[in-house]
């Protein structure tokens, strides 16, 4: 193939375009990542790697080669990380240029045992069957380590639509990654069998996604959810001028949301993450507001900060919150977020980096982690706030909840990519789980999703506006929901131990 004779010219050049080769792939490889799914590209970017792995004089060159690819890889998939700064540039303009690239430096880490492992084994099927191995393991070791940080696995290049994704409802989106890089090796293969083999799977897969979005729908609970996106630049939602603009916006596109619903209708009424400056969970006034915007028997499921009051009227600690109001303003249940982010909401390292994006000068404390929540009229469900959503396989509190709720302020990332990818992983846990999800963001993408990752409404990045849709019902537990990590897990091992095992068996007995 002449591509692959092309491969191997460049992969023999010297080191440095070696590694600007693997860079620009790994840059091309991105592509395959939301919003813009070109997943083809991936059948150049990794048998190109691998040709480069294989031509590696030694394990740190080929070290040194993966680093560059995953390098060019998270940078192009990462790059939105400088929106956030963008939002106060005068104070962080000198961290402008740092952070995608910093963050892409540790992310690409994680690509190099992969390189490591192929290089290691003989080319052909078992270089591209222990390098995708391996990158599964490092890619779900990426979503645990130092807090952790699962965002684009690659497994989310097939989110733009329900059917390609239906697999993670047994293997996770890593179990999905895993599959994607066997797809995507068959080039370095250059086998009719192995092709043969791979357009086998690929109907497998797709048997299966079309067989699953046919099942028989349960009934629906009598819910409607009521979705409000207000549009509320990040630049705009912490100055004092706008406190109470802000709050009437929100009122106002929720009442007239809601109006003309039947008295007594079930209804939830989902506000993004930190909606306003008002605390709502303890400023009677703000609370007095809510409940003349709702109609009787809605609930506001709405972000919101909650604050612990020490001395001198000054907060002793703070929550990232979701609380539940009814239409007399009572709260009716809480939820703490768990999982922090770093430098956003809390200080690492015991604040020996002096970098705080967020407004404000305290950290938030953590909460419980997941717990399920009930409110009047509505089904026990599961609150996620923001980045809580990319985490699989933790985002279900027991006992199982019949939906989760997803707030999210992606104002901080603009028009980037980052909100497309934030929605991607939010589909993926609606597949993974079984259970229906709500998203609300602040600028957008709002959406609802069914429990087998069907779009049922949106409100795109943007727009200013409300959704409403039937909420729709759960399905049975899947098996990743039941099993979670053990299965891509042992998918990955049991990939890896076959490459490894027909590698020693190629060698023979040891003579020594």
């Amino acid at each position: 193939m002449p591509g692959r004779a092309l491969l191997a010219r460049l992969a023999k050049h010297p080191r440095w375009w070696a590694l600007i080769v693997a860079f620009g792939l790994g840059l091309l490889s991105a592509m395959a990542l939301p919003p813009v799914h070109a997943a083809p590209v991936l059948l150049l970017a990794v048998p190109g790697l691998l040709a480069l792995l294989g031509a590696a004089r030694s394990w740190r060159g080929a070290a040194a080669r993966g680093f560059a690819w995953g390098f060019g890889h998270h940078l192009g998939g990462l790059y939105w990380v400088t929106e956030a700064l963008l939002t106060d540039p005068t104070r962080w303009w000198w961290l402008v240029p740092l952070a995608a690239p910093a963050l892409a430096t540790v992310t690409a880490l994680y690509a190099v045992p992969p390189a490591v492992v192929a290089h290691r084994l003989p080319p052909g099927w078992r270089r591209m069957v222990g390098f995708a191995a391996t990158w599964t393991l490092a890619e779900m070791l990426r979503g645990v380590l130092f807090t952790g940080f699962p965002w684009n696995p690659l497994g989310s290049a097939w989110a733009f639509a329900a059917l390609p994704i239906q697999a993670a409802a047994v293997v996770g989106v890593h179990g999905l990654s895993l599959l994607t890089l066997l797809i995507a090796g068959l080039p370095a293969v250059a086998s009719r069998r192995a092709w043969a083999v791979g357009g086998a799977g690929m109907l497998v897969l797709t048997t299966f996604g079309a067989w699953r979005l046919s099942g028989p729908e349960p009934a629906r609970p009598p819910v409607r959810l009521v979705l409000v996106q207000a549009g509320v630049a990040q630049a705009e939602k912490w100055r004092e001028d706008q406190r109470v603009n802000i709050l009437r916006r929100y009122l106002d596109l929720t009442a007239t949301a809601t109006k003309g619903m039947p008295a007594g209708t079930s209804v939830a009424v989902i506000w993004p993450e930190t909606a306003t400056q008002f605390l709502l969970a303890q400023d009677p006034e703000a609370q007095r507001l809510v409940a003349a915007a709702l109609p009787l028997g809605a609930t506001l499921l709405a972000g919101t900060v909650r604050a612990e009051w020490g001395a001198n009227e000054r907060p002793a600690r703070l929550w990232n919150s979701l609380i539940a109001l009814d239409a007399t303003g009572e709260t009716r249940a809480v939820y703490d977020k768990s999982h922090l982010v770093p430098f956003g909401e809390y200080m690492p390292l015991g604040g020996l980096l002096p970098i705080r994006i967020a407004a404000g000068g305290m950290d938030f404390s953590a909460g419980p982690g997941p717990v399920g929540l009930s409110a009047p009229g509505l089904p026990l469900f599961g609150a996620l706030i923001c980045y809580e959503v990319i985490f699989p396989a933790a985002v279900t509190p027991a006992p199982r909840p019949a939906w989760l709720v997803n707030i999210t302020n992606d104002a901080w990332f603009g028009r980037s990519a980052g909100p497309w990818q934030h929605l991607a992983a939010a589909r993926l846990r609606a597949v993974e789980e079984g259970l229906p999800l709500a998203r609300a963001a602040q600028t957008g993408i709002s959406a609802v999703f069914d429990a087998r990752g069907r779009r049922l409404a949106l409100l795109a990045l943007g727009e200013v506006g409300t959704l409403t849709a039937d909420l729709p019902a759960a399905v049975p537990p899947t098996p990743f929901a039941r099993l979670g990590h053990s299965i891509p897990t042992g998918f990955a091992l049991v990939v890896l131990g076959f490459a490894l095992l027909q590698r020693r068996e190629r060698a023979g007995p040891s003579t020594a």
